[in-house]
């Protein structure tokens, strides 16, 4: 499973993930399952997140000073909820 960050918007608090390199049977799974806003595009997940301004991952100064480091850690973060999440689907 591959996690990136396609798209993000500081004023709406929104952050839109690619989720590539999924099973059918994952794919199918986290789209049907999980509570957020997502859709299949080529074979791929996207996941559209809405953020409280205080839970917002980019709001802070450091992440404007260090956005590449946030992105990367979002990214990371939300890989290891997914492969938590698919789990169950292999139970």
């Amino acid at each position: 499973m591959i996690v990136k960050i396609v798209d993000y918007d500081d004023e709406k608090c929104r952050v839109t993930y690619d989720v590539s390199d999924l099973s059918t049977l994952h794919l199918d799974y986290l789209h049907d399952n999980l509570p957020e806003e997502n859709y299949i595009e080529n074979g791929s997940l996207r996941i559209v997140m809405y953020f409280t301004r205080e839970l917002y991952p980019f709001q802070s100064d450091m992440a404007k000073l260090r956005l590449d480091d946030f992105i990367a850690r979002e990214e990371i973060e939300m890989w290891a909820f997914l492969t938590e999440f698919v789990q169950e689907c292999n139970e």
